[in-house]
């Protein structure tokens, strides 16, 4: 069923924000322990998981396919293994995780599996990952190269070592590796060609197959060995989601107010140095305590010059601060996001063009000069990230009119009435 778009003006701040905000589990870890639940030789939890469409979707897609998902307590999702197979009909909507991760385990089923998707889900990068299971001895039908296909599986998969060129998307990596320790042979998996972006998060592949009992070795740049072997349940602690988390704190440093992400873990297998490190470099303090993850605004927002490969999903946040900053800012290292939800370079250009920003579009990044804005429509895309840029700027700017705000509901369904709540001073 097609979701009907949702405008939305985004408010504007009077006074500096002062907020706690409770967010749901991350993403990427959610769709990661999931997948691994699915494989696993007992049954498995997922504590705090996110409840959105991207995780009810690949809950969906695993639950085809013979697992048991229970996601009736939102709080705790169980998952418990059974035999996979087919046939089945998989819909990945825009979700990346379900389109790269979900193909390999399918490969693992008895019967055909089907995916396909939301109509700019057949743009979104996938041949080397298709080329890849095939190599590993996969027959997959996809006359374009990517989406709608078909994969055969036969119940088992040979494995082994596999060449990828992985740079359109690290989820690339990640889909084999989640797999690779029920292939018969495991996997090697090395990488040629420009860098993998986002980094981090294959490095939070590894960390949670290691966590679920899988032998993996990364010693080696760009090359990942997955030994074959059983993977153990076990209950997940999902941490809160970092990059949700990013527009509420841009909000602390474009009002000069203070937002603490509650909940926050000692440690984690998410970036959150990197982000520590960038929103000081815009002009915030960030400080952990007991209460959670704070950034607090210091009054001025700076321009920022930064590489942003490795935390890529930050993109459309940080160009919105660069839009209000006080200097020019230069973001590289991106041209990846073209193939995600939208082509995210064209449209922020785009988009910010439209407010009064001087923007200039590389081919792998944005330089931006901030100039006088005013309130306009602004283009969502069907993108969750370009609609928190855009209420990002409507702190600063009134009359920024998202044309569709419904698009959150991606990876938090909440965000409107957080954001209003946040902006508004209520609980």
């Amino acid at each position: 069923m097609t979701r009907a778009p949702l405008p939305w003006t985004a408010p504007t701040a009077t006074d500096p924000v002062r907020w706690t905000v409770q967010l749901p589990g991350s993403k990427s870890m959610s769709a990661r322990a999931l997948v691994l639940s699915a494989l696993a030789a007992g049954p498995s939890t997922l504590l705090r998981p996110l409840r959105a469409r991207d995780t009810e979707l690949m809950a969906a897609a695993l639950r085809s396919m013979g697992p048991q998902v229970s996601t009736v307590d939102p709080e705790r999702w169980v998952v418990r293994p059974r035999p996979l197979a087919g046939p089945a009909d998989i819909d990945v909507g825009l979700a990346g995780t379900v389109m790269r991760f979900v193909p390999p385990v399918a490969g693992l089923a008895d019967g055909p599996v089907s995916f396909d998707g939301d109509p700019y889900a057949r743009k979104r990068p996938l041949g080397p990952l298709l080329d890849a299971l095939r190599a590993l001895g996969v027959r997959i039908d996809s006359p374009s190269g990517g989406l709608p296909l078909t994969v055969h599986g036969i119940g088992k998969v040979a494995g082994g070592e596999v060449v990828i060129d992985a740079s359109a998307s690290s989820q690339l990596v990640s889909g084999l590796l989640l797999a690779a320790p029920e292939f018969e042979r495991g996997v090697v998996v090395r990488h040629v060609g420009p860098p993998v972006p986002s980094a981090p998060h294959v490095r939070m592949t590894v960390q949670m197959l290691r966590a679920a009992g899988g032998a993996v070795d990364d010693t080696t740049p760009d090359v990942w060995r997955v030994e074959p072997g059983r993977l153990s349940g076990r209950a997940w602690e999902i941490e809160p989601d970092l990059s949700g988390a990013v527009p509420f704190f841009a909000a602390a440093l474009v009002t000069g107010g203070q937002v603490t992400l509650a909940g926050w873990p000692h440690r984690s297998v998410q970036p959150v140095e990197r982000l520590r490190a960038l929103l000081q470099q815009m002009g915030g303090e960030v400080t952990f305590t007991t209460d959670g993850l704070t950034v607090r605004g210091t009054g001025a927002v700076h321009g920022l010059d930064a590489d942003l490969s490795d935390v890529s999903e930050l993109t459309p946040a940080l160009a919105a601060l660069a839009a209000l900053a006080d200097s020019p800012s230069r973001l590289t290292g991106v041209a990846h996001i073209r193939g995600h939800e939208t082509d995210r370079l064209a449209a922020l250009a785009r988009e910010l063009s439209a407010l009064g920003a001087e923007v200039i579009e590389s081919h792998d990044g944005l330089e931006i000069r901030p100039r006088p804005l005013r309130g306009t429509v602004f283009e969502t895309y069907d993108d969750h990230r370009m609609a928190h840029a855009a209420a990002v700027i409507g702190l600063a700017v009134p009359g920024v009119a998202l044309t569709d705000v419904a698009c959150t509901s991606k990876t938090l369904p909440e965000f409107p009435a957080l954001w209003s709540a946040m902006v508004n001073g209520t609980s």
